[in-house]
């Protein structure tokens, strides 16, 4: 793999901190992306005591060469007390921002929106203070399925486009762009007064033109907030770093994004898709809805 530069170094985690998070997770039996996805944020999201949450895994039914996710394990059936058991963590760590995200669950017809609407309404039962952002899979294009997550009202609607089209047969193999923009389109049709979300990664051979035309895209869709980060190689077995994007050019997409219209993007080389995602909370008392 190739060697990191200096501006995607983090400091080091106050572990006792992250132990007590991890601790409430592995009683509750939860899992999260900070953990399964190898984020290089763990450590200080842990120690702030946030977690993007994982429902319906580990396991997961695609196989995207980017991802750490495992994929070999045969997926579970849906546990029916998985919505209680997330609440009660929300509920622990005091949350005022929850993200939950999910597998790919293709063999679920629903491909798992009515697990994300239980799981929404536990959290407004123990917590209604607490703002939800869902960042949800295609859902293979299933519509009904969505509306079924918009119906739940989270605040927060996110799906990742991932990277440029010219990539989508290597990078996200049983990936759609166009279907990953319907899904953003027909959210904001069908509820406006969601925030939608959407974030790309780069370093894996995308051209600059090709970024600003899938930050246009995303704009063309009425997509409120984009995070853009660096990808990192998880493992030898996964797709090659092709460059390390400065934190120059970093700024250039925030800055040409903004000039777009979008209300909030985080673009740096180590943001990821929940990366301060409880900043939403003030961006909604900026732009309400």
């Amino acid at each position: 793999m190739a060697v990191k530069p200096d501006w995607l170094r983090v400091k080091a985690p106050q572990w006792q901190r992250v132990g007590s998070v991890k601790e409430i997770l592995r009683d509750l039996g939860l899992n999260t992306v900070c953990e399964e996805a190898s984020c290089p944020n763990i450590g200080e999201c842990f120690h702030a005591g946030t977690a993007t949450f994982l429902i319906m895994g580990p396991a997961c039914t695609r196989a995207c060469p980017y991802c750490d996710i495992d994929f070999e394990k045969k997926p579970q059936a849906l546990d029916p007390s998985e919505p209680l058991r997330l609440a009660e963590a929300v509920a622990r760590l005091k949350l005022n921002h929850v993200v939950i995200t999910s597998v790919n669950r293709d063999d679920l017809s629903d491909g798992g929106a009515s697990q994300f609407q239980r799981c929404i309404a536990e959290i407004r039962a123990v917590s209604p203070k607490t703002t939800i952002e869902v960042l949800i899979p295609d859902l293979c294009g299933n519509w009904e399925a969505l509306e079924l997550i918009i119906s739940a009202e989270p605040e927060v609607l996110n799906h990742n486009t991932e990277t440029v089209p010219r990539l989508y047969r290597r990078v996200r193999p049983q990936g759609n762009y166009q279907r990953s923009l319907e899904l953003l389109q027909r959210t904001r049709e069908i509820a406006p007064g969601i925030y939608t979300k959407s974030g790309i990664m780069v370093g894996l051979g995308e051209t600059d033109a090709e970024v600003i035309s899938v930050i246009r895209d995303l704009r063309q869709v009425d997509c409120d907030i984009l995070t853009i980060g660096q990808y990192l190689q998880p493992s030898a077995k996964h797709l090659g770093v092709q460059n390390f994007v400065t934190p120059t050019q970093f700024d250039s997409w925030r800055q040409f994004g903004e000039s777009l219209g979008f209300l909030q993007i985080v673009s740096s080389p180590l943001t990821r898709s929940s990366y301060h995602a409880e900043q939403v909370r003030e961006l909604m008392e900026r732009y309400p809805r």
